[in-house]
């Protein structure tokens, strides 16, 4: 007879999945010595844009779908009560709002109905809404199949598979399991099997152009670089190891705080290095950080760290921040004079700074 005292498997991975929602949400855990590098892109302001505000489409297409606008939800929560509420918000606003929304990861579904109802709400609220599921790399490793993974997209009707790379954020995690033999394979296995597109995405460390170029290889269509500047996963599992004293587990994570790629630098290393598509986040804070982020080369940008926040906030709040960003996007794109998300890819721009250095280096 199992003990009472001892936590079930599905209690466990509650705790660790409200962790990573209430830590982002009360302590700081941005980067701290990084950036995003994206503060030393300087979009080339138009003075004569020669069209009129209320005429910017800001419609694009993706994976052969159709967004109102080149922004995603990005992964964020799954497998605890909270995100039931938060993805059930995000999934209205990606229905109303024509945004694509990526779940967390959903090898936590797999265990049981009530944890895999804490994704599915998503669809339930967004019925035409372009959903990615999303599982890990090191779950890969370690041996979830290719008919798990078809599980995993049909819980939420999913239009796409994402795979994330976390190697610094399993290494720091008190439960962390940094095994990332044959995950390549994995991935090459999964292309070839899945009825829907795959895309492989970081989680705050960035894609280099060396990972790039085996992903476009392994015949992946689309690549979120998710770079270094926004929420350090590092930085999350450092004070879930502080609470337990994992004093190893704390040590490394406040050795490897602001470990990775910034954003910027990662976008232009892929976007040198691949033709496949790319998705731009890691530190994205607004609709000015998106603009440049389709002028460097992405062909759509996400979110997590600011829906997060605005969606456990409240439904407006969450609809109002949406509104918010749509709108720096859509003056940005004004201000160069760029009528459409293609004319944006084009616009001019100059690196300066740190960032201008690396490239220069490259």
């Amino acid at each position: 007879m199992p003990d009472a005292d001892v936590p079930s498997d599905i209690e466990i991975i509650k705790r660790r999945k409200k962790d990573g929602i209430d830590i982002p949400l009360h302590k700081d855990v941005q980067a701290r010595a990084v950036s995003t590098y994206l503060e030393y892109v300087r979009l080339i302001h138009n003075a004569l844009p020669e069209l009129d505000y209320e005429d910017i489409d800001l419609s694009t297409k993706f994976l052969g779908h159709s967004f109102s606008a080149p922004l995603i939800i990005d992964s964020m929560t799954g497998g605890t009560d909270e995100a039931t509420t938060i993805n059930g918000r995000l999934g209205e606003l990606a229905e109303e709002y024509g945004l694509g929304m990526g779940l967390g990861s959903q090898r936590a579904g797999l265990k049981s109905e009530e944890l895999a109802s804490t994704y599915s709400i998503a669809r339930r609220n967004a019925p035409n809404a372009f959903l990615i599921a999303n599982i890990g790399g090191a779950q890969l490793a370690r041996g979830l199949t290719i008919d798990e993974a078809k599980k995993i997209v049909k819980m939420i009707h999913a239009n796409a598979l994402v795979v994330h790379l976390n190697p610094l954020q399993e290494l720091v995690q008190p439960e962390g399991e940094p095994r990332y033999k044959g995950v390549y394979a994995k991935i090459v296995e999964l292309v070839k099997s899945m009825d829907v597109p795959v895309i492989v995405k970081e989680v705050g460390a960035g894609i280099s152009r060396e990972v790039a170029i085996r992903l476009e290889t392994a015949g992946v269509s689309a690549i979120n670089i998710a770079g270094a500047g926004g929420t350090s996963w590092a930085g999350v599992e450092k004070l879930r190891a502080d609470m337990i004293n994992e004093h190893k587990k704390a040590r490394l994570g406040e050795i490897f705080w602001d470990w990775g790629l910034p954003t910027a630098a990662s976008l232009i290393e892929a976007r040198k290095a691949v033709k496949i598509p790319l998705v731009a986040s890691g530190g994205l804070r607004n609709g000015l950080d998106i603009a440049k982020c389709i002028a460097l080369g992405a062909s759509m940008s996400a979110m997590a760290y600011p829906f997060l926040k605005a969606a456990a906030q409240s439904r407006e709040a969450l609809f109002e921040f949406a509104e918010s960003v749509l709108t720096e996007l859509r003056s940005a794109m004004f201000l160069v004079g760029a009528a459409n998300v293609r004319s944006l890819a084009s616009s001019r721009y100059i690196l300066t700074g740190a960032l201008a250095q690396e490239v220069s280096r490259t």
